[in-house]
């Protein structure tokens, strides 16, 4: 029987964030996954790992960690990274004087504003009655459901972790002094350490640990929109006024509270079904537009079209969208925190138990690998 350094229970990105942080440091590393590939929250994003407009201090912090590792590991892997940067649009006055507010702080470094002139030469698809926009160059995108099916190639063949896909863990035996026992349907797997990464899964293991955390589910409905013509090429990802009362970078300036109020009286049904409007576009040409977000214990599969039809306006409120056929629609379900955007626990000396609760996996996902690893195996470098 192999005995790991690591067990990393789930394969979705905050997994495989602990499964590269473990082998970065030479350790022997196995993920296992009930599913046979990545396929809950992780794959059913923008792949839009965000920096500006996340929650200030750790957050912040480990998305510029996160956006830093996945320039590095990338191109290792064979994952393109479709583009660069973010512009948030701001339709309203209240809304620029929050992207104003924003630039002139410490989490607005590097970014710039831009009046209606500069927005229409560089984003040209933009509609041209908007008050301005922000340009962030920090963030970075690629396609969740090419990348996670890359990224665990590459773990497996560069760093030989090993996965069992389709296994499902039902138990971590603790106390021993020298190993850690997981029991799975593919037999039992000793391991120094074991690092449980659950996503939406709060019943299997620790349930007593995750039930104190307060948390629920989050879902949201995601529409893919057919190939633009050539030459209709998004620079970076776009968000608008709706992101400014939802993201928690933003959501303390003192411009909210007017913006909040406008927005109540203006888009009521956007904010009612949790809706903030983002948009990438795929190498392909064709456009990522969502979300929403409703909250349940058990969230429902049913996704209402009126959902969708309040996402789209939105979408052809801000982007002057050639083509807006509907080509896919999905749900996405994640774990949901009132107060924590993640948390890594301790239920035994030898186990982590790491949860993104805030649908930011993406986006910290990689810091939050390091810091669990380095937790369980000690805070030097990895080498």
């Amino acid at each position: 029987m192999t005995h790991y350094d690591l067990a990393v229970i789930g394969g979705g990105i905050v997994g495989l964030a602990h499964a590269l942080a473990a082998a970065r440091r030479r350790l022997k590393v196995c993920v296992i996954d009930r599913d046979r590939r990545s396929n809950g929250a992780s794959v059913r994003n923008f792949g839009f790992v965000t920096v500006t407009g996340q929650r200030a201090g750790v957050t912040w912090n480990r998305a510029r960690r996160s956006r830093d590792v996945w320039a590095e590991v990338a191109p290792l892997a064979g994952i393109p990274v479709l583009h660069r940067g973010t512009a948030v649009v701001a339709h309203r006055p209240e809304a620029m004087a929050v992207l104003e507010q924003f630039a002139g702080g410490t989490m607005g470094e590097g970014c710039r504003l831009l009046d209606p002139g500069e927005v229409a030469r560089t984003l040209p698809m933009v509609r041209p009655d908007i008050r301005g926009a922000l340009w962030s160059p920090h963030e970075l995108r690629v396609e969740p459901r090419e990348a996670l099916p890359k990224l665990a190639a590459f773990l497996a063949a560069a760093h030989g972790v090993d996965f069992l896909w389709g296994v499902q863990a039902r138990g971590v035996e603790t106390g021993a002094a020298d190993a850690v026992v997981v029991d799975t349907t593919a037999g039992r797997i000793t391991a120094s350490r074991v690092a449980v990464c659950p996503g939406g899964d709060l019943l299997s293991l620790f349930p007593e640990t995750l039930a104190r955390r307060g948390l629920t589910q989050s879902k949201l409905h995601m529409l893919r929109l057919a190939p633009q013509p050539a030459g209709w090429r998004l620079p970076g990802s776009v968000m608008q006024d709706l992101s400014l009362v939802r993201y928690e970078g933003y959501t303390d300036l003192p411009g909210v509270p007017a913006l909040k109020a406008r927005l109540d009286a203006e888009a009521g049904d956007a904010l009612a079904n949790g809706i903030h409007l983002i948009v990438v576009q795929g190498a392909d040409g064709s456009l990522v537009v969502g979300d929403s977000h409703h909250y349940d214990p058990t969230p429902d599969p049913f996704a209402p079209a009126g959902v969708d039809a309040i996402i789209l306006r939105h979408a052809a409120e801000t982007l002057d969208i050639p083509d807006m056929t509907v080509t896919e629609r999905w749900l996405g379900c994640y774990p949901s925190s009132p107060t924590e955007t993640a948390f890594i626990d301790a239920p035994d000396p030898a186990v982590r138990l790491s949860v993104v609760s805030s649908g930011t996996g993406m986006s910290t996902a990689f810091a939050i690998g390091e810091e669990a690893v380095a937790d369980l195996f000690g805070e030097g470098p990895a080498p």
